[in-house]
């Protein structure tokens, strides 16, 4: 029976282990697990998400803190527009928590961070611009460009010294997407040297409609993907991602095309995760009814996730004065005007239940989004007389995925 280890993932002249750890966040990829990813001949993420706030927690800056005494004296307003990034500290941040995790690694895969276009950040080109080049400077191997089209990510990135070389692909969850994609990207005569394929089944920020995802299927759409690269004469990899729980999973999908796949649900319960205990618990534990995809999230898309996710509900006072992370260039927020509803309607017990404080939630770990699969999470694990669940190693996981057969 075929493994995944039979197989090699080839980007540009690099040869990888066909493994890609997807990047998840806010610091559930860690350097910790990026660099294990790394040591082991695959490829692992970094995420940008909330930058400043997993720079502070690692290299003891002070961004968020110093933000908040900027913007404190506008915080009664109710439009955002103040809390503008310094665009600065948004480059050095992630350019210093690359570099930090880069000097680090050892063994032949390579660190990769996913950088998200959904992060508008109150000026969404800028902020965009600032982490990519960011993430540049620190010496990254290769940037995944996901949650938005990035139709003109490349073009902030061409004057960089780095750019012909450095290792770039793009998340999509369509063959549309891609071809959008695709025809921006020609003008500068750089293709993307990867390409994954989320389909529907993948944790977080879908790239398909609330009513409609279940109808979508990932084999398809990656088959779709490959037929595009072909009439194009493409000869670009073609990563599929979500749903893909054991290696014999992955070994179907590569032998009917691809060239590896990227995972994710299973490292979040891992002993490098960012996770705190008391969630990864809760992963562990969810049943198949407790996964639901909603439309909490102000950034417009619909999130998967469990039901017993401390942010449903809860009634936080938006933070943008500190966070801010996906207010639009007007320095508004979908979750602004729900909450400011809601504290009219119950001043003394304010509940949102349409959206969440995504930033202010996220950071706190109480918004558990997961794959599809998350419920099978129990069956790769033992549980202990005190009906504690142990955690695996990125290793043992990654391993797993390497050299497993069946189910």
């Amino acid at each position: 029976m075929k493994k995944l280890d039979d197989y090699r993932l080839l980007i540009k002249t690099k040869e990888y282990i066909p493994i890609m750890i997807g990047g998840m966040g806010v610091d559930i990829s860690t350097p910790a697990m990026a660099l294990e990813g790394a040591r082991l001949g695959g490829i692992a993420h970094l995420s940008d998400a909330l930058i400043c706030a997993v720079s502070d927690r690692y290299l003891k800056t002070s961004y968020v803190k110093n933000r908040f005494a900027k913007n404190k004296a506008s915080a009664h307003l109710n439009n955002k527009a103040f809390a503008q990034f310094d665009l600065q500290e948004v480059a050095d941040a992630t350019r210093n928590l690359v570099s930090s995790t880069m000097e680090k690694k050892k063994g032949p895969g390579d660190i990769f961070i996913n950088l998200m276009e959904k992060l508008t950040m109150n000026n969404p080109r800028e902020t965009l611009q600032a982490r990519l080049i960011g993430a540049l400077d620190g010496g990254i191997d290769g940037i995944s460009l996901g949650a938005g089209l990035h139709l003109s990510s490349f073009d902030l990135m061409k004057d960089h010294p780095r750019f012909r070389d450095v290792k770039l692909g793009i998340i999509v969850s369509s063959q549309r997407a891609l071809k959008l994609f695709l025809k921006r990207t020609a003008r500068l005569k750089r293709y993307p040297d990867f390409i994954v394929v989320e389909g529907p089944l993948a944790g977080g920020h879908l790239g398909f409609g609330l009513d409609d995802w279940f109808k979508f299927d990932l084999k398809t759409i990656t088959l779709e993907v490959m037929e595009l690269l072909k009439k194009e004469s493409l000869d670009i990899p073609v990563i599929p991602a979500g749903g893909i729980f054991t290696g014999s999973d992955a070994v179907n999908l590569i032998e009917a095309g691809a060239s590896a796949v990227q995972v994710a649900t299973r490292f979040t319960v891992t002993k490098e995760s960012g996770l705190p205990d008391k969630a990864k618990q809760a992963y562990f534990e969810a049943k198949e009814e407790d996964i639901v995809v909603n439309l909490v999230s102000p950034t417009g898309y619909p999130m998967r996730m469990l039901t017993q996710s401390p942010c449903i509900g809860a009634g936080t006072k938006p933070n943008c004065e500190s966070m801010g992370y996906i207010l639009d260039r007007e320095g508004d927020c979908s979750y602004i005007e729900a909450y400011r509803q809601a504290k009219e309607q119950q001043p003394d017990n304010i509940s949102v239940k349409d959206k969440t404080c995504l930033c202010t939630q996220m950071r706190g770990y109480n918004t558990w989004t997961c794959g599809h699969l998350t419920s099978r999470l129990k069956e790769t694990s033992q549980r202990a007389d005190d009906g504690i669940y142990r955690q695996l190693t990125t290793e043992e996981v990654f391993n797993d995925y390497r050299y497993g057969t069946g189910q």
